[in-house]
């Protein structure tokens, strides 16, 4: 890959294992596909619930806690009041007021 930032070009050499026909368009779909789910869901969890600290180890806890992670993502990314800022900075708005909370699950 090749990357251009202020003025400087790096260069990274990437491997892939894959069960693809050695198609070049095709596997360069499949990683963009990959990339796309990286950036918009295991990124934002980890920055918006520092998901990668979580330390739940106990029998369904780790499972469930990301559901309710995933399902608070996809309200907050819904938000119906188009609340300016960061996901982060809307978790913990709707963390502390009932009024947005609400506005979020649809009850108000």
């Amino acid at each position: 890959s090749e990357r251009h930032l202020q003025g400087k070009v790096s260069h990274e050499r990437r491997y892939y294992i894959s069960s693809l026909a050695p198609d070049a368009e095709r596997l360069a779909s499949a990683i963009r596909q990959h990339w796309g789910i990286e950036n918009r869901v295991h990124w934002c969890l980890d920055v918006v619930f520092a998901d990668d600290q979580m330390r739940a180890r106990t029998a369904h806890a780790a499972h469930n806690l990301a559901t309710l992670k995933r399902l608070t993502l996809n309200l907050l990314r819904q938000d119906p009041s188009q609340r300016k800022g960061s996901l982060k900075t809307r978790r913990l708005i709707a963390n502390t007021s009932d009024e947005y909370r609400a506005e979020l699950l649809g009850l108000k």
